[in-house]
């Protein structure tokens, strides 16, 4: 079984939201699984989160087959709990630990016009760096064209409000669950040795 990552990062629920429509795209496809997991609070000293999924570890990172990485946008960038736990990754990229693994982002931002893309292309710089293969989401899906909200061929967005208030509509919930699916097939090809 191919366990596929989904690290995300959450204050109002939206991205933990997404995150949860990424894995269940994941577990649409045989032979894959999600695993869930985020990051706490920058200066949290909690040692498990109150609730969601459990904190991430290196490890899970180091045993995923792939990896979905999604945060809130912060000022058009990763919020800082999500980039403080990938800038404490350097030794899984000293070992190229991550080199050659499917990887894809999401995010979710206050406002519509509050640095959807910039925080999907910032997220994919350390995979970069890591030597992950990126991926993003083809024109060939209809959401793409058709949403007004969010979604992007860099990855899955949303348009949430400045309070958290706006539901997730069926096009982006769409794009969230066909990123998840590619993603794992990716992972489970790349994984095959045929």
């Amino acid at each position: 079984m191919a366990e596929i990552l989904v690290l995300y990062y959450s204050v109002g629920g939206s991205v933990r939201r997404m995150a949860e429509l990424v894995a269940s795209g994941v577990e649409r496809v045989p032979g894959a699984q999600a695993r869930m997991r985020t990051v706490p609070r920058v200066g949290s000293h909690e040692a498990i989160p109150s609730a969601g999924a459990p904190y991430a570890e290196l490890g899970d990172l180091e045993e995923c087959a792939g990896l979905a990485l999604g945060s809130p946008t912060r000022f058009g960038n990763m919020a800082a709990p999500l980039k403080q736990f990938i800038d404490g990754t350097s030794m899984l990229w000293q070992r190229g630990a991550l080199a050659g693994k499917p990887a894809c982002v999401f995010t979710s931002t206050g406002s519509l016009h509050g640095g959807q893309e910039s925080t999907l292309i910032s997220m994919m710089l350390p995979l970069l760096h890591h030597g992950m293969l990126v991926m993003g989401l083809p024109y060939t899906l209809a959401e793409i064209n058709a949403t007004r909200s969010g979604g992007t061929p860099y990855g899955a967005s949303h348009f949430a409000g400045i309070a958290d208030d706006q539901a997730i509509t069926d096009a982006e919930r769409a794009l969230c669950i066909a990123q998840g699916k590619r993603l794992a097939e990716i992972a489970l090809k790349l994984g095959d040795p045929s």
